[in-house]
């Protein structure tokens, strides 16, 4: 331990690693990221908290953080030599949009920061392809900067040895998932994430209740993205970007003209997606829902038209539950500034998604999205009772913990 203080004292209390993060793990935090996230904590920045989850009914997506977490949580155990002394103070996916920066500055500068000891940011996606500045810069010693690549992990002292700065991000949407780690056990974040999941009805679920796993959004205000002039619906403009908007669904119709119901209220009723002239013939419980399954079909759909080529060719028809239909149904307006969205979103990156846009493979990402929900929702329900007396979220195989108790 003394040796590993020593060497880390040299470095100035940070570390980069190469490659800790899976380019699959990425893609799928970028997908709970993007079907999840709300506004952030700071000016330009967009953010998914494992409390912000929990609270909308998606605490099933807390379990693909754990095995980062549980590994990150070890190695900076491990780095500065404080084995089994770390607790996790805070979990989050952040993104940081076009004009979006912050200062130099020290992670304990503020008095209700000063129980922070370590950071850890994994980079998710890539400079210079998914996004131009945001570069991250320590104020002294090396390295003296840290360019963001899918997958590293720069970790550091929260302390004055690190004062640091990220420059402006000018174009694109810089995604990472960043974590601060204590020695307070007063501040353990797993705490807090156990008491609000052991009040929720959704901890007993069984599943035969087939909304088990659909997401509930939070307060509007949440996905409101403003600047001084004016400003966009998050969940609208993601919608927009792969070639989508919302739609009431027809028995909504008569009531949605209603002057009394305002238009942002729609988006947590029934809804459905309309691609130009023609809907999705499915109705989402509200603009979540909707959102959720777009971005996993983003996320999947080179393999589900890889999926449907395959079962053409071995002359198999998939079944196919939903398809596009013409309809009158009246589109969701919300006032929309589209050149903002478009600048802090970075739309671009989108682009791709619309080439691979078919009914079929809609279709089939409904299945796909239903699938890995449930199964998430059953490991979820399976680890609770292994978290509640320990009072700690931990990483492990759910069917090994079946096998164990019978």
């Amino acid at each position: 331990m003394a040796a590993a203080a020593a060497a880390d004292a040299e470095r100035g209390g940070r570390h980069i690693l190469r490659g800790f993060v899976s380019r699959d793990l990425c893609k799928e935090l970028e997908f709970i990221h993007r079907s999840c996230g709300a506004v952030g904590y700071r000016p330009g920045v967009l953010s998914t908290t494992l409390l912000h989850l929990a609270a909308t009914d998606c605490a099933h997506l807390l379990l693909p953080f754990l095995p980062v977490r549980d590994r990150l949580r070890d190695t900076v155990e491990s780095l500065f030599a404080c084995d089994f002394a770390l607790f996790v103070e805070f979990t989050a996916l952040i993104s940081w949009c076009k004009g979006a920066s912050i200062g130099w500055h020290s992670d304990d500068n503020k008095p209700y920061l000063k129980q922070r000891d370590f950071a850890a940011v994994c980079y998710l996606n890539n400079h210079g392809k998914d996004f131009k500045g945001g570069i991250f810069h320590f104020q002294d010693g090396e390295p003296s900067a840290v360019v963001p690549f899918a997958g590293d992990v720069v970790i550091y002292t929260a302390d004055r040895r690190n004062v640091h700065c990220v420059d402006e991000v000018i174009e694109g949407e810089r995604l990472t998932l960043t974590l601060w780690f204590t020695r307070d056990s007063a501040h353990d974040e797993d705490a807090k994430l156990l008491s609000l999941l052991s009040h929720q009805p959704s901890s007993n679920n069984n599943f035969n209740n087939p909304n088990c796993f659909l997401p509930s959004p939070a307060s509007n205000n949440m996905y409101w993205f403003s600047n001084e002039k004016s400003g966009f619906d998050i969940r609208c403009a993601r919608v927009q970007f792969l070639g989508y908007s919302f739609l009431t669904t027809s028995d909504l119709k008569d009531s949605s003209s209603d002057q009394s119901i305002e238009p942002f209220e729609q988006l947590n009723n029934p809804l459905t997606l309309a691609r130009g002239d023609e809907v999705f013939d499915m109705k989402f419980i509200n603009s979540l829902h909707a959102l959720q399954v777009l971005q996993f079909y983003y996320w999947k759909a080179s393999e589900l038209a890889a999926a449907r080529s395959e079962a053409i060719e071995n002359s198999e028809s998939p079944q196919l539950s939903f398809r596009f239909r013409t309809s009158t149904d009246m589109e969701i307006c919300l006032p929309c500034d589209r050149e903002l969205a478009e600048n802090t979103l970075g739309c671009s990156c989108y682009e791709e998604a619309k080439v691979f846009t078919d009914s079929n493979d809609l279709s089939l990402a409904v299945v796909a999205w239903e699938n890995y929900s449930c199964k998430l929702r059953r490991d979820l329900l399976s680890l609770m009772p292994h978290w509640l007396p320990n009072q700690s979220i931990f990483f492990a195989d759910p069917s090994e913990l079946r096998m164990y108790n019978g």
